[in-house]
C-alpha cells in the first residue's frame, strides 16, 4: 500500500509579499525622450522604416 506523505505547510508573511510586490517607478522622462526620438525618425523616414519591417517572401 502507498502511503501519501504530505508535505509541512509554508506559512505566509503577507507583509513581506506587499513589500517586493510594490510598483515600480515610471520613468516618464526617458519613455518621452525614446518617444519624441521615434516621432523624429518618422518625421524624417517614415517610408524607409515601414519598408524595413514589411515581410518578404517567406519572413
Amino acid at each position: 500500500m502507498k502511503e501519501n506523505i504530505q508535505k509541512p505547510h509554508r506559512e505566509q508573511n503577507t507583509t513581506e509579499d506587499t513589500d517586493i510586490a510594490s510598483t515600480p517607478e515610471v520613468h516618464v522622462g526617458e519613455i518621452d525622450d525614446l518617444l519624441d526620438e521615434i516621432d523624429e525618425v518618422l518625421e524624417e523616414n517614415a517610408e524607409e522604416f515601414v519598408k524595413n519591417y514589411v515581410q518578404k517572401g517567406g519572413e
